[in-house]
């Protein structure tokens, strides 16, 4: 499969409730936590654990993709290339300084899934394109309490991105299921969520907001 198709790939699957694991290292809790979620409806999943050591991420990311092949789902494996290849992920999601679209797609190859933080420069998205990604991410565009110091993303600058970006895209940062349909609304293809879906009582209903909030736009 070639970039192109990747594309194609990741238009598909980066869509509707992106979410996104807590730094949970208990592996069982987080495989109950993150079932709830793709039973709510969860399009796409991103393992993020950066407290974890090697052995026990590598633990937690075969289990997940086992999880998420079950229900059709696409995994993205944070900031980590090698660790997705070793467990056959279906993409890997860099920040834009944490490792080249290159380096991914050589380790990779073609037919899986990179997206790339961009923050709340439209230049960077532009840049990311250019280089063969294939979604890009902005945020925080609410105040976020996994990254509080994360820069400010506005309305207008998804709206702008929309217009001049042929590829998913991505918001992240304090969205919720009240305040995301604007989000939606201005341009954005997936609503990236950690917090608000995995630190609530009730996450399958959670998710199920989330998916529902698509299903209006």
């Amino acid at each position: 499969m070639n970039g192109v198709e990747s594309c194609r790939v990741a238009k598909q699957a980066v869509r509707g409730l992106y979410a996104i694991t807590p730094e949970e290292q208990d592996t069982v809790k987080l495989l109950r936590q993150v079932r709830l979620a793709l039973q709510g409806g969860a399009s796409v999943l991103q393992y993020r654990n950066k407290q974890g050591g090697a052995a026990r991420r590598l633990e937690q990311a075969s289990a997940l993709r086992e999880l998420t092949r079950e229900f059709g789902v696409a995994l993205i494996i944070n900031d980590d290339a090698a660790l997705a290849k070793m467990v056959d992920a279906d993409g890997v999601h860099l920040g834009f300084d944490d490792g080249s679209v290159a380096e991914a797609r050589a380790m990779l190859g073609g037919g899986k899934i990179i997206g790339i933080s961009c923050y709340n420069r439209v230049d960077l998205a532009h840049e990311a394109a250019g280089l063969g990604a294939d979604y890009v991410a902005f945020g925080a565009f609410f105040a976020s309490t996994i990254k509080p110091a994360a820069p400010a993303a506005t309305l207008d600058l998804l709206c702008q991105a929309r217009r001049e970006i042929d590829l998913p895209i991505v918001a992240i940062g304090g969205i919720t299921a009240e305040n995301g349909a604007q989000l939606l609304t201005a341009g954005a293809d997936a609503l990236a969520v950690i917090s608000a879906l995995f630190g609530v009582e009730d996450i399958e209903q959670t998710a199920r907001q989330f998916a529902n909030l698509n299903l209006d736009h």
